[in-house]
Order: structure tokens, then C-alpha cells, then sequence
């Protein structure tokens, strides 16, 4: 029997990262002769960051239905943790361990746990959703360098974090292919597959699309801002570019759901206080770029563009269960991102067979065809205005984006990680 652990946050978690290693562990779950388990944080990150990790809306049991150990143990500020962490997983006899690899920070508790498991002959592989981190800072590589120099492989979703690679480890030989009969001893061997697509997120065959609209005061043509608000991700520059939309038309609706990221805690509190001056500080200290996104409110700029009226914001977590509800109603999803790695919001858009209007970076023009499953922008205003007027225009099939992501399957791409065994 094979004995596979997926490290990474459990469900109990927000984000993309919890979705991910959680679909992971199900999709493995399923296949025959094979023993799955999540080794989970209880703590991502150093305590001083000022945000609830905890998803404290979604009801539905993740995991219901599997027969999925789920171990919630390490502490990022607890050394002790970590050397639980390995103790645990050599107990549970891991032929294969998965991490997630989607924050440098996460650099100095990983690299240790992996160093250990793999001088006790368990084969590492991380996941990596990045390499050179969207953010980036004078620390990002060194972090990023100690924490996956340890795996046995190495598992990307673009070409892109793959070449990263090559330049993070410049000594180090990558055999970079979607399958490995071997690999030299020398070398690394690095799987290229994809983002899945997420299948815990579903269309609602009885949802009413036309009254759901009427609800929430959409006009016919909406385009959907979805996912945690963060600079990189460009909200800012969408607004602008749908303030400019919204003169010329009076159909369109920009429909925005997320969360702000760094707004998740009581500002009144003196110990949230706190923690924004102690990690502000840190950043400052130790970071290149001193943005900390604390003073990022993108939200503002619906006020000063005055297009109160063709904007509505659900401004926080949404559960699982009520995901669905703004992916049905939307026409195209805005992905107007000034950096990009393959997104989590992309892969859900697929789900819902949703067009993609996105800027042209990062792994976007490999994804996005355009005119076939959507249309790319440059990185200014009035391209992307031109884009949103095109999708209105000349809309792609939906058909086209089901076959875009037909073979994206989580299934796949779990097998195509079982055969490194």
C-alpha cells in the first residue's frame, strides 16, 4: 500500500493553498491501495502578522466521505512542533511526502522538516505554486533557497516557475518533463503539469441566475472581481478601468467579492495594533519593498470615481457553500493582476466555464487564448477597457473554456505524482 501525506494548511484554513492540499488529499484518496494523509499547521506564520488565517463561515465537512487522516500539529513559532511534525510523519510511514510551497517565509520551519524526512530516506516533493515571490524581498530567495533545496522532485504548473528554478539553484542539473522513465542521480527531476481545477466548487443546476441578479442590483453585463484584495492582484487598476467602461455604458455591472486581506482582525484592539507596528516594522527592516499593502484600499476609488451605482462589493469571506452564487451570475472574470503565478481564482473560473479577461503576464498568455477562452490586455488602463468592451462584444463559448480544462483534472494530476513512486 502506498502511503502518501499532503503537507499543508488543512481545512480549517482560508485561501487557495487549504482548497488546494485538501483536493489534493481526496483526488490521491481515491486511488486504490493507497493511504492518505494531511500533516496541517495549527500556525502559518510568525504570530506578529496582523490577519485570521481561520475559515469561520463554511459549514460543509471537506473531508466527509474519505478516509483521509487529518493531523493539525505544526506551529510555525514552535520549533518543538516541527520536530513533532517529522516524528509524526515517519510514524505514519510516508513513502511520499507533497508540500505546499506557496510563501518564502514559510522558508525556515519547512527546510527543516524536509532535511529530516529526507535523511530518513522519504522522498520530498514540493508543490510549488511560486519561486521568486510576487512580492519580493531582499530575504525571498535565501528563504525560498533553504526551504525546498531538500526535495527529492519537484512539481510546478507553468513553465515559467520552472525556469525560476533553474536560476534560484544555477548549479543544480532539472530534468523538467510530464513524465520520468528515470532520472539521472545527479540530477532533479522537475514534473510540468498544471493548476486543476477546483471540482469543490459547482454550478448550481437550480440556482436562479435572473433573480440573484435582481438581489444584488446587477446590471446585464458583470464582470466578477473575485478572491482575497491584494495589490498584486490589481483592483486597483480594474476599477479604474471599469470607472472609464461604465461612462461609455449603462449595462455593466463590476461585481467584487474578498476579503481585505489585511483587514481581518478588530482595528480597535490594542493587540491588533500592536501586531500591525511590530510587522510593519519587521518589513521595514527586513523587506526591499516597504508597501506592507496595510494602507492598500482600492474600495476607496469606487466613491472617488463615482460609479456607486454599476459597482456592488461583498466585502469578506465567502463560505464554500455560497461560492457558486457570484461565479453564476457574472459574465467574465477580471484578472487584471500586475504579477501572476497559475491562480486558484483561474482554476475555479474553468469550473464554471467563466471567459478570462486578463493582463499579459506571468503564465496569462499560456492560459489565456485569445478570443477561444477569453482576452489578454496589456498592463495599462485602456487596454483593459478595450478588452472588457471586446468581451461584451464578440463573448467567447463557454464550450471553449470546457475544453480548455477538460484534462485539468485533479485525478491526472494526482496520478501523474503517484508514478514518481
Amino acid at each position: 500500500m502506498k502511503k502518501i501525506v499532503c503537507f499543508g494548511p488543512g481545512p480549517q484554513f482560508k485561501g487557495g493553498i487549504a482548497n488546494y492540499n485538501t483536493s489534493l488529499a481526496k483526488a490521491f484518496d481515491k486511488q486504490e491501495n493507497t493511504k492518505v494523509d494531511i500533516v496541517s499547521w495549527t500556525q502559518q506564520y510568525p504570530a506578529i502578522i496582523p490577519r485570521d488565517f481561520i475559515d469561520r463561515k463554511s459549514k460543509a465537512d471537506q473531508l466527509e466521505g474519505t478516509h483521509i487522516g487529518l493531523h493539525y500539529i505544526t506551529n510555525y513559532n514552535n520549533p518543538f512542533s516541527w520536530l513533532s511534525t517529522v516524528k509524526l510523519i515517519k510514524k505514519l510511514g510516508a513513502d511520499l511526502v507533497i508540500f505546499q510551497w506557496a510563501i518564502a517565509i514559510q522558508g525556515i520551519p519547512l527546510g527543516f522538516i524536509a532535511s529530516r524526512l529526507k535523511k530518513a530516506g522519504v522522498k520530498v516533493v514540493f508543490d510549488l505554486h511560486f519561486v521568486i515571490q510576487k512580492e519580493g524581498s531582499a530575504l525571498d530567495n535565501r528563504l525560498t533557497a533553504y526551504g525546498i533545496r531538500k526535495a527529492w522532485a519537484y512539481v510546478v504548473h507553468a513553465r515559467q516557475t520552472a525556469d525560476e528554478l533553474k536560476v534560484l539553484f544555477p548549479k543544480q542539473d532539472f530534468i523538467v518533463g510530464t513524465k520520468f522513465d528515470n532520472v539521472p542521480l545527479k540530477s532533479k527531476a522537475v514534473l510540468k503539469l498544471y493548476h486543476p481545477v477546483y471540482d469543490m466548487f459547482k454550478p448550481d443546476p437550480d440556482f436562479d441566475v435572473e433573480a440573484e441578479k435582481a438581489k444584488l442590483g446587477l446590471n446585464k453585463h458583470v464582470f466578477l472581481f473575485f478572491g482575497f484584495i491584494r495589490k498584486y492582484k490589481g483592483l486597483h487598476q480594474a476599477i479604474e478601468a471599469f470607472a472609464k467602461l461604465a461612462s461609455r455604458r449603462d449595462d455593466v455591472s463590476l461585481l467584487i467579492v474578498g476579503e481585505s486581506f489585511w483587514q481581518t482582525l478588530d482595528q480597535t484592539k490594542w493587540s491588533t495594533r500592536l501586531k500591525k507596528q511590530l510587522f510593519g516594522t519587521a518589513k521595514k527592516l527586513f523587506l526591499k519593498k516597504q508597501d506592507d499593502e496595510g494602507d492598500y484600499r482600492p474600495l476607496d476609488l469606487i466613491e472617488s470615481y463615482g460609479i456607486q451605482d454599476k459597482v456592488v462589493v461583498v466585502n469578506e469571506f465567502v463560505p464554500n457553500e455560497d461560492v457558486h452564487r457570484y461565479f453564476q451570475v457574472s459574465d467574465n472574470l477580471i484578472l487584471f493582476y500586475l504579477t501572476a503565478t497559475p491562480s486558484g481564482v483561474e482554476s475555479i473560473g474553468y469550473n464554471f466555464q467563466m471567459p478570462m479577461l486578463a493582463t499579459s503576464v506571468g503564465h496569462f498568455p499560456d492560459t489565456v487564448k485569445e478570443g477561444f477562452n477569453g482576452y489578454l490586455a496589456y498592463n495599462n488602463i485602456d487596454s483593459m477597457v478595450e478588452v472588457m468592451e471586446k468581451a461584451i462584444k464578440k463573448p467567447v463559448l463557454r464550450e471553449n473554456i470546457r475544453k480548455t480544462s477538460a484534462e485539468m483534472s485533479w485525478d491526472n494530476y494526482a496520478k501523474s505524482i503517484s508514478e514518481l513512486i
